[in-house]
């Protein structure tokens, strides 16, 4: 099992020591897809997965979900004061009953922005726990005097829509105190990505690096040579990666992509659960 570089009381005490007013943008990796983001006292939590649901879902089949890197929180912990939480689509590991409803509960209530043809399954996955869903699909922008959510299309492994045109999986772009963050959620490379993300100037992408192996038999994601092209062509001025070391049946090292964004000369931070 590889150990969080922070858990508990010390990431706790770590994410206390910024100020509510400090300005900049600051990023916790919570593990898999999950990220909590602060700016000036305002705070931002993406696809968290804080359980062991899959690994016991999955411990008496063919394909069993194997954790790799140990839970740095458990989910009632995280600090209150939540503007909002977001499921990019309804794979367990990113939009998780054992997450979100503790979590819920111990914020008195949360907001989840979601892509809209997944929000009946939502509801049903997540019961009566205080709740409040958002629909976030990729013709849907949300604005607040101080933040942005915009949707994106996400492509896992294809983009596919219901019958309103709403895509099934959705990437996140905020905007706040001046910065532009973008949250892939699950996605390939699709059609029309870059021109997007061009257009938003992103300050700071989160990209998953796991790859696409059919052999897994689950879905897909960018690799590290893909994700560190995405960002270069997108012009970001950060590219972060994630989707790795949580499973050991679905995972990479981040060789291929620290490679990548070398020899493209895109700049880049690995950064530790």
């Amino acid at each position: 099992m590889l150990p969080a570089l922070q858990k508990d009381d010390a990431l706790l005490a770590d994410i206390a020591s910024v100020s509510l007013t400090d300005r900049d943008l600051h990023v916790w990796w919570l593990g898999q897809s999950g990220f909590l983001v602060q700016q000036a006292g305002r705070r931002f939590l993406f696809d968290p997965y804080l359980s062991d649901s899959l690994t016991k879902k999955y411990a008496a089949t063919d394909k069993p979900h194997v954790r790799m890197t140990e839970r740095c929180l458990s989910p009632e912990r995280i600090p209150r004061a939540l503007e909002f939480v977001t499921a990019s689509h309804l794979h367990t590991d990113h939009l998780d009953a054992e997450t979100l409803v503790p979590l819920a509960h111990a914020h008195g209530g949360i907001h989840l922005f979601l892509p809209p043809p997944i929000m009946g399954d939502a509801a049903a996955r997540l019961g009566d726990a205080p709740v409040e869903l958002h629909r976030m699909g990729d013709h849907d922008v949300f604005d607040t005097p101080a933040w942005q959510l915009r949707g994106i299309a996400a492509a896992h492994n294809e983009i596919l829509r219901d019958e309103w045109g709403d895509s099934y999986c959705t990437g996140f772009i905020l905007k706040v105190g001046g910065f532009t963050l973008y949250h892939s959620g699950d996605t390939l490379w699709h059609d029309g990505l870059v021109e997007t993300l061009r257009d938003h100037a992103c300050d700071l992408m989160l990209l998953p690096i796991n790859g696409n192996r059919p052999e897994r038999r689950v879905s897909g994601n960018l690799n590290g040579t893909e994700a560190a092209a995405l960002a270069k062509a997108c012009q970001a001025r950060l590219v972060v990666p994630c989707h790795y070391d949580m499973f050991t049946f679905n995972t990479e090292t981040t060789e291929e992509f620290t490679t990548a964004c070398q020899r493209l000369g895109q700049e880049y931070r690995v950064l530790q659960c």
